[in-house]
């Protein structure tokens, strides 16, 4: 499986689906239904909407642990998931955050999503919680192991952290297109809905053959400005009320954007 075969939809725009705090995470609010049902009335707006794809992840569980989830979590996040699957009608992805890739693999498989987004896939990185290691060698056998139709998106410099060591976007865009044998690279700034530079962003273009897609702070006045420098948008806090990323979601802001990025699509002759 290819990124062009999986969208369907030239520079896809993908939505986050921000779920609410789950089983033993500090915030729960002790209803799985209401989480469920929150996430499925997302998708169903996104799906409506024009967007062309989801990335499930359990944004609300902070703070996150490091590497490996815990089953609650990985349970909650799979029953939600499929859920997710049944009512949209394009590509979901899983990010288990923060940084647990196997999580995200083992759910995607149990319930039928389509990708997965990796943070911190090949070196390592300081982050607020702590210095976390890529483990692209297992996240690959594992792959090939369940299924390896999955893709893996993962990113470069990725937002609330810092490469260690002397290694540039440069070296770790190399690395992930090789090495890592990553399927799409996200670009992000450096904080939640933090707009990416462009000048990273071209770095990446010019050393990836990769689908190269930005990872935060897209908005419907920056979407111009942005269009003609990646292949696809991930886009989470621009859709919630006023903009912040803990907050609900918004039909009309979902419209918006979803108007903006359709009219560039036809300007420039894209299906």
């Amino acid at each position: 499986m290819k990124f062009s075969e999986l969208f369907s939809s030239h520079k896809p725009l993908i939505a986050c689906i921000h779920l609410l705090a789950l089983p033993g995470s500090p915030g729960y609010g002790g209803s799985m239904k209401k989480i469920i049902e929150t996430a499925v009335q997302e998708a169903e707006v996104f799906s409506k909407n024009g967007i062309d794809g989801l990335i499930v992840e359990n944004f609300r569980d902070n703070p996150f642990y490091p590497d490996a989830l815990p089953p609650a979590t990985v349970a909650a996040m799979t029953a939600v998931t499929q859920e997710v699957v049944k009512v949209f009608s394009g590509p979901v992805g899983v990010n288990a955050l923060r940084n647990d890739a196997s999580a995200a693999l083992s759910i995607a498989v149990a319930s039928g999503a389509h990708f997965i987004r990796v943070n911190i896939h090949v070196g390592a990185a300081i982050t607020d919680q702590g210095i976390i290691e890529g483990k692209a060698h297992e996240t690959l056998r594992l792959r090939k192991m369940l299924n390896d139709q999955i893709l893996i998106f993962a990113d470069v410099a990725v937002k609330h952290a810092s490469i260690l060591g002397n290694r540039t976007i440069i070296d770790e865009t190399k690395d992930l297109s090789t090495r890592g044998m990553a399927d799409a690279i996200i670009v992000t700034g450096n904080q939640t809905g933090g707009e990416a530079n462009p000048d990273d962003i071209k770095k990446v273009k010019e050393n990836t053959t990769l689908p190269v897609l930005i990872g935060s702070g897209i908005t419907y006045r920056n979407m111009r400005e942005y269009f003609s420098l990646a292949d696809g948008f991930i886009v989470g806090s621009y859709f919630k009320k006023d903009g912040i990323a803990k907050n609900s979601i918004e039909k009309h802001r979902v419209q918006r954007l979803s108007a903006t990025y359709q009219l560039l699509k036809q300007s420039n002759g894209l299906k």
